[in-house]
């Protein structure tokens, strides 16, 4: 099947390239400003580049979800609240909420981090030691000292609010809504595996 053929209209391969390009000139402005002491890391990255790139334009042209796409920035879009939401999220109501589901590997969750909302995936499950990782952030456990090393992150539970937050990039500072950043493309593909209908399951594997 070629790629012309997963498109059912002008407009959808219109949509499909805008979002190519505006991932390609983002992610090559990325690798143009790391450092070129591992050659062989940033050749393999420029490799992996085309996949990755095709792989996020198209699933965030075919993901359900409450978001706004702009495909000339390839980003999402939503309305940003005064605060960040952190409703009925203390540590021992969002331990409650994960101890309470069964907990699978490729869920997506979301996490505070520099006075944002991210998002990562969880990797690894512990069940006789009750933690869980993450890809990016390591291990989460009941025991705050375990995962919120010298405070930098912390776990939240996730609903529409927190995750519409973590995909349009908001942020603030100081208690105050400053201007949203653009989510790296590793999280992008990952706003694209969010479950809208229930937070507590992966969406299924699809090939």
């Amino acid at each position: 099947m070629t790629q012309a053929s997963l498109w059912h209209n002008d407009q959808q391969s219109y949509e499909f390239a805008e979002l190519c390009n505006a991932l390609y000139e983002r992610e090559l402005s990325v690798l143009a400003n790391i450092s070129a002491n591992n050659v062989s890391a940033l050749q393999g990255k420029l490799k992996s580049l085309p996949y990755y790139i095709k792989q996020t334009a198209d699933k965030m042209l075919r993901v359900e979800s409450p978001l706004l796409l702009d495909t000339q920035n390839a980003s999402w879009s939503a309305k940003q609240g005064t605060n960040m939401p952190l409703t009925e999220q203390n540590a021992e109501q969002v331990w409650q909420w994960y101890q309470a589901i069964n907990l699978l590997p490729g869920l997506i969750v979301p996490i505070v981090y520099q006075e944002m909302i991210v998002l990562d995936c969880v990797d690894r499950i512990d069940s006789e030691g009750g933690r869980f990782r993450t890809n990016r952030f390591g291990w989460f456990a009941a025991d705050a000292d375990v995962h919120q090393t010298a405070k930098e992150f912390r776990l939240l539970k996730p609903n529409k609010k927190v995750l519409m937050a973590a995909c349009a990039g908001h942020r603030w500072k100081n208690g105050e809504k400053t201007r949203p950043v653009m989510p790296s493309l590793r999280e992008l593909l990952l706003s694209c595996e969010i479950n809208w209908k229930n937070y507590k399951k992966p969406l299924p594997v699809t090939f």
